[in-house]
């Protein structure tokens, strides 16, 4: 006697692949970060984080140790990091959509630019090292 399972809708069969997959994913991380706590957020960090992976999260990584989708863009933690980068500089150049590389068309608000720039600089580390 043959066994037949029944068949699932090509819909139905994607969501259960990609689902079984997510599970698949790791990050490597090292023993010492992957043991620490991480640090508490508020409610205005969590809605800075929603906002900044919505609006940048496509082609940024915007924690840390994640990888930029998009590889010529630079992680949000590699910017925090940078030499002589302050919450000044950094909102002046979110605030200035001309500056901004051709594929960055858009425009914040004064709050999103705030939102952002407050979430990038929860990325700096005294011992930041870039992602490999």
């Amino acid at each position: 006697m043959v066994k037949t399972f029944p068949r699932l809708a090509p819909a139905a069969l994607a969501a259960l692949l990609i689902f079984s997959l997510t599970g698949c994913q790791t990050h490597s991380q090292s023993a010492e970060t992957a043991s620490a706590p991480p640090p508490p957020h508020t409610s205005t960090q969590d809605e800075a984080l929603t906002f900044t992976q919505a609006a940048c999260g496509g082609c940024h990584a915007v924690e840390y140790p994640d990888y930029s989708p998009n590889p010529s863009a630079p992680t949000f933690a590699s910017i925090a990091n940078r030499e002589g980068l302050s919450e000044d500089t950094l909102a002046s150049w979110l605030a200035d959509a001309h500056n901004y590389p051709e594929v960055m068309d858009f425009d914040l608000t004064a709050d999103q630019v705030e939102m952002v720039a407050e979430h990038m600089l929860t990325l700096r580390k005294d011992d930041y090292r870039p992602v490999e």
